[in-house]
């Protein structure tokens, strides 16, 4: 989900980079031609963006509680996930069809009700407010500090987007590896902090130093969000407690994703109102928020603490057994 979520950060480099073609000249084809783009992009989906696996001849795939019942009956003939799984996808298809037995919704505030959910949610409402504050307004931050042409800050404020790629897809591969969620994007954030706080002292210094200092920023101000709003989405919206039911999905990726946005919007607009007192100011928001986007997660990281302080002892113990 790290490389496939690379896709957000891909779209801010392209739309930089083909807006500040005209920026200087015909400014309004920077609004024209990304917009026709988008236009096409939205008929070529609708065309031809598969929905379900089922309409290409694959099965979906398997929900944790299916899985535990395959361990709970090994000696059941469809001990196959594959062969099972093909035996009753018609069956359970034209059940769920004939009889409505498919599971319901989940409401809203059942979805909330889902352990992690509204920390993650508040957690990336803040970490949005810092990653959209700088699309946003890092052009003009470039443009005012370093004294470079509008074409040259946008160009170079793309590598905070590539530093968002490297972000995205580190942040997966550390939270897979140690599955801690919560404190991969605890300890991103925590680093995040002061990286901003230098790059405003010491990043404008040269191009050198603002090309190191941007990626660096880009990797740990992403990562965070690029985690929760997939791979932590997915996790909660099939949680242990929905028994199974995939229709909690698109509900608790939508509260999570949907109250980050507020964030997305809040960033930008508190930049333009403290960007009059000084830049400075600016980052101290932005670090500001970083620092409550980690707070918020103390609690899942301290359950995620314990749980392999546990998982250590039951594999100490059967070492010795």
């Amino acid at each position: 989900m790290g490389i496939w979520n690379s896709h957000t950060s891909v779209g801010n480099i392209l739309g930089s980079l083909i807006a500040g073609v005209w920026v200087n000249q015909q400014w309004g084809l920077s609004f024209i031609v990304p917009g026709i783009i988008t236009a096409v992009m939205g008929i070529v989906t609708f065309l031809f963006l598969i929905e379900y696996p089922e309409d290409v001849d694959c099965t979906p795939p398997q929900h944790h509680s299916d899985l535990e019942k395959e361990r709970d009956n090994p000696e059941d003939p469809g001990t196959d996930p594959y062969s099972r799984r093909d035996s009753n996808v018609d069956i359970v298809a034209s059940s769920s069809k004939e009889h409505g037995s498919e599971p319901a919704a989940i409401s809203f505030l059942g979805a909330l009700k889902i352990p992690g959910v509204i920390e993650f949610s508040l957690c990336l409402l803040f970490a949005k407010l810092v990653s959209y504050t700088f699309l946003y307004w890092l052009p003009l931050y470039i443009f005012n500090v370093a004294h470079f042409s509008a074409k040259e800050a946008g160009d170079l404020s793309t590598l905070f987007d590539v530093g968002g790629i490297i972000g995205g897809i580190m942040a997966g591969l550390i939270s897979d590896y140690t599955n801690g969620r919560a404190t991969t994007c605890c300890i991103m954030l925590i680093l995040a902090a002061p990286m901003m706080f230098l790059y405003n002292y010491i990043g404008q210094n040269g191009i050198a130093s603002s090309i190191v200092m941007l990626i660096i920023c880009g990797v740990l101000v992403n990562g965070p969000y690029a985690l929760i709003t997939t791979a932590v989405s997915a996790d909660l919206g099939t949680h242990e407690s929905l028994k199974g039911n995939a229709k909690a999905l698109s509900t608790v990726t939508a509260i999570i994703d949907g109250t980050g946005s507020i964030g997305a919007a809040l960033g930008p607009l508190l930049a333009g109102l403290i960007s009059p007192t000084g830049w400075n100011n600016v980052f101290y928001m932005l670090i500001s928020a970083d620092i409550l986007a980690c707070l918020l997660l103390c609690r899942l990281v301290y359950k995620e603490i314990l749980a392999w302080k546990m998982s250590r002892s039951r594999s100490s113990g059967y070492e010795e057994i």
